[in-house]
């Protein structure tokens, strides 16, 4: 109840975010209903179904990730003075976010169950009756349970992911901090890790890829579509080679400021430099996840132009859409996140005298290093996942 006086409260802009949050729930919970009703009118071909339950993991991650960027910018879970003694403390606010997360996507859950029963023509009076019935498996009863089971997904997925992102954690003791000056936040560990990932990833692609007639990754674009090849094995490949890229992300953006500082700096570089490492952990996983889906949007355009046409079909459409719209939001919102948490770092840097212009070059010039580190990173990740698949 609690949960949703303040979202009825919320300022228009948290709202706009949660209902971002539900319709990213509504279109995984559609192509989740899709591939059950695939299966129905398919039950001999239980190797298609399966890939196409693969590839709806992918948005579903996304989405996830994205659940949880929003409950991290929510102003109602942040702790404030005065909370805890109306019994609002740490514990209760990630328990409060859970919920908003689970209503969310409960409400965009029901919103994508609404949609498919009509375009089945199981819900009638309004336009488009039935215009999907043929390829909704209209004519087989709907399973309710595993319809049901399908759609908890992303509320309970995101909820849990938002209760244990927001959980209370121990501050660092005293004596590791400093009482002179700022210490730099401690370097990712995730570097090595990384690279280690995305090296199998390539790897698995490789051995998967081997020996395969046909199209050895189809898209589900079609939804009578048929599946050539091993597409499981490379689409674990990718998806290894994306973690990867998304666990080293901290540890590059790291690399980045260092090299901003490196060579005598001046203030400009200074800044930015110093900025960029104390942020690493906060902006540099979903800008690591941002890369390794403009990565895995080379390879496979890559591979649609060496191939034979092949038309896109919706369901390909909206995943690619909700992949690239939630990880692209999630970087924002973590970037917003990032510019809340040094506010009181800027304030103090404008009350001692820096001038405006410095601190926007610093921004720009942290904005321009990034891109000239991550594109090529992310060119030549997608170029040696679309090489196997293309020799």
């Amino acid at each position: 109840m609690l949960a949703l006086r303040l979202a009825r409260g919320a300022h228009p802009l948290v709202l706009l975010r949660r209902l971002m949050v539900a319709a990213a729930s509504a279109g995984v919970g559609f192509l989740l209903l899709c591939t059950l009703t695939y299966a129905l009118s398919h039950p001999t071909d239980s190797g298609a179904s399966a890939v196409r339950l693969l590839w709806c993991l992918i948005p579903l991650a996304a989405t996830v990730h994205f659940a949880v960027a929003v409950a991290r910018t929510d102003p109602s879970t942040r702790p404030r003075s005065g909370l805890s003694a109306i019994g609002l403390g740490p514990v209760r606010l990630s328990a409060l976010a859970a919920v908003s997360t689970a209503v969310s996507g409960t409400l965009g859950s029901m919103v994508a169950l609404l949609f498919f029963l009509h375009l089945r023509g199981d819900l009638t009076g309004l336009p488009f009756d039935g215009a999907a019935a043929e390829l909704l498996a209209a004519e087989r009863p709907l399973p309710l349970g595993a319809a049901l089971t399908l759609l908890a997904l992303v509320p309970l997925l995101s909820s849990v992911a938002a209760a244990l992102t927001l959980r209370p954690r121990q501050s660092p003791p005293r004596s590791a901090q400093s009482s002179s000056s700022p210490v730099p936040s401690p370097a990712p560990g995730g570097l090595p890790w990384g690279v280690a990932l995305m090296a199998a990833g390539l790897a698995v692609e490789t051995y998967a890829s081997r020996g395969a007639s046909g199209s050895p990754l189809p898209l589900p674009g079609e939804f009578d579509g048929h599946f050539e090849g091993n597409p499981a094995g490379v689409l674990v490949g990718w998806t290894l080679a994306a973690l990867g890229l998304a666990l080293a992300g901290p540890g590059i953006t790291r690399f980045c400021g260092r090299l901003l500082q490196a060579l005598r700096p001046g203030p400009t570089r200074l800044l930015a430099g110093r900025t960029l490492m104390e942020e690493s952990s906060r902006i540099g996983r979903p800008l690591g996840v941002v890369c390794a889906v403009a990565a895995a949007a080379l390879a496979a355009a890559t591979l649609h132009d060496d191939a034979a046409p092949r038309p896109v079909g919706p369901l390909t459409g909206l995943g690619a859409a909700l992949v690239i719209t939630c990880t692209t939001a999630t970087l924002l919102f973590s970037a917003l996140e990032a510019k809340h948490a040094r506010a009181t770092t800027t304030e103090s840097l404008r009350r001692l005298g820096t001038p405006a212009p410095l601190l926007r070059q610093a921004a720009a010039l942290r904005a321009v290093t990034l891109l000239l580190v991550f594109a090529p990173l992310t060119c030549g990740v997608g170029a040696l996942a679309a090489f196997p698949l293309t020799g």
